[in-house]
């Protein structure tokens, strides 16, 4: 059993990092753009509005929908590569 626990710690070492990387995307789309770097922005038009205001409003909830989209298909490549998928 010693093969499936060094396995198991790489399936969570890659889980953690898929998980790490989509709240850093989250955060960055959430807050730094539409809350911190929203001055920085405002000059950029986009849709009749500028693209601080664009990110806060949709760009943030669309980011949101892609990375769980994007999680799932990650998830179930990973489930696949260590033999833990449900097929």
């Amino acid at each position: 059993m010693p093969g499936h626990n060094y396995d198991a710690e790489k399936y969570w070492k890659a889980n953690l990092r898929l998980i790490l990387g989509s709240l850093v995307v989250w955060a960055l789309c959430s807050y730094g753009f539409a809350i911190l770097l929203r001055p920085l922005l405002s000059g950029i038009p986009i849709g009749g509005t500028d693209l601080g205001f664009w990110f806060a409003q949709q760009g943030s909830i669309l980011t949101f929908i892609a990375l769980i989209f994007h999680y799932a298909w990650r998830m179930n490549r990973l489930d696949k590569k260590f033999g833990v998928d449900e097929e």
